[in-house]
């Protein structure tokens, strides 16, 4: 086991051999947030006729020449198309089509003026001029039959959906997500709703990490335990028996009941890093249980949600062929007090290149993590971070 790797190192430690678990097709309405994993065409022409952009008239832009309210154009109607329907009669010289928004457009016509500009009657009385193709749709204007739609690896959002069913298209190929598994350890961890014994603190660990999970589309199995290694070390091969991930938290450290030293072994894990050099969630450990990955993390609140995105995320990215956890840049708007003499990650909110900070960064606080949105790295070595330093951020998305 190696103890005491870069962050860089720690990721290439878990991802380096893992591969994505395969794909599986599934209907539109259960791939939101998942991500494709071959490339979609257009199975036909979007919109598949040419159609009105509004409530009006299709007519030729020939026979409004001139046309204003002291000298309207006086023109024919022959038929009345709405969405929907199948336009079979076509507009000659002197005649115009009603028609609703998204209706098909009748051969013959070159242009669509909005009702407001008539009087509604019959024959109907236009009042302005248009260009040939003015308020015109075209078929295809959106895109053309076999051009590609999306392409494989996009991450399916509402627009992407709305893209696809508009297409037709009612199942689409995706990379598989992982099961996981979440166990949470401690003795003095009692369930919310219950009374809370003297020593004893309410568990926030599961809740946290469970909905993270949740808001990325991962399922997810929970169980708890005390520290006990032989019950840790069964609790850890049931989850394992029906997912392909377990995250733990806490017993991870040097303590008397950092019992994962001795269930690992119990559970015939092979223990490949422990302690990454970063704060917090230092002692982090990974390990591997007959190809199944197992991410040890730190049983205090926020440095169990730092490693969970620092290492977790990409972890699971490269069992989904998903794109990683996504970096960028922003300047310090709040100065953060203290030295840090090893690689440190604080919370804080970004906005428009800027980060504010908020009060309270010990491992253990959760309550200020409320409200940010990424993870601001400041580098071994660095003094005291003053207002205006510029930093690397790992945004929380």
């Amino acid at each position: 086991m190696v103890t005491g790797i870069s962050l860089e190192e720690a990721v290439v430690q878990m991802t380096g051999p893992l591969s994505p678990l395969g794909t599986e097709i599934l209907p539109l309405e259960r791939t939101l947030s998942r991500t494709l994993a071959a490339d979609v065409a257009a199975p036909l022409d979007q919109p598949p006729f040419d159609r009105s952009p509004l409530d009006g008239y299709a007519l030729r832009s020939a026979d409004l020449t001139g046309a204003n309210r002291e000298h309207p154009a006086v023109l024919e109607v022959v038929d009345t198309v709405y969405a929907g329907d199948e336009a079979r009669i076509p507009v000659g010289p002197g005649q115009a089509v009603r028609l609703m928004t998204g209706a098909m457009l009748p051969p013959g016509c070159d242009c669509v003026v909005p009702q407001e500009d008539t009087d509604r009657g019959d024959p109907v009385s236009v009042f302005v001029s248009l260009k040939p193709f003015q308020n015109y749709v075209y078929q295809g204007e959106d895109y053309r039959k076999g051009t590609l739609l999306l392409e494989k690896g996009t991450r399916l959002d509402a627009a992407a959906l709305g893209v696809l069913a508009g297409a037709g298209i009612t199942e689409v190929e995706v990379y598989r997500r992982p099961r996981v598994g979440l166990l949470t350890t401690g003795d003095e961890v009692v369930s919310p709703g219950t009374p809370l014994p003297a020593g004893k603190i309410y568990g926030s660990n599961q809740m946290l990490l469970a909905a993270r999970l949740a808001e990325l589309g991962v399922e997810t199995e929970t169980a708890h335990q005390g520290d006990d290694p032989a019950a840790v070390a069964e609790a850890m091969r049931e989850l394992l028996e029906i997912c392909d991930v377990l995250l733990t938290t806490g017993g991870v450290s040097v303590g008397d009941k950092d019992i994962f030293h001795q269930a690992l072994p119990l559970l015939g894990a092979e223990r490949i890093f422990w302690r990454v050099n970063l704060k917090p969630g230092t002692p982090a450990m990974y390990s591997l249980y007959e190809g199944k990955p197992i991410l040890s993390l730190s049983g205090n609140p926020f440095a169990a949600f730092t490693t969970f995105e620092l290492l977790a995320r990409p972890l699971l990215a490269a069992l989904t062929g998903e794109e990683g956890p996504r970096w960028g840049e922003g300047v310090l708007d709040t100065p953060f007090p203290k030295a840090s003499p090893r690689r440190r990650f604080i919370r804080g909110r970004y906005e428009h290149g800027h980060i504010t900070l908020p009060e309270g960064h010990s491992s253990g606080m959760l309550a200020s993590l409320v409200g940010c949105n990424c993870l601001a790295e400041l580098p071994a070595g660095s003094p005291p971070a003053e207002a205006g330093t510029r930093v690397r951020i790992l945004l929380l998305e």
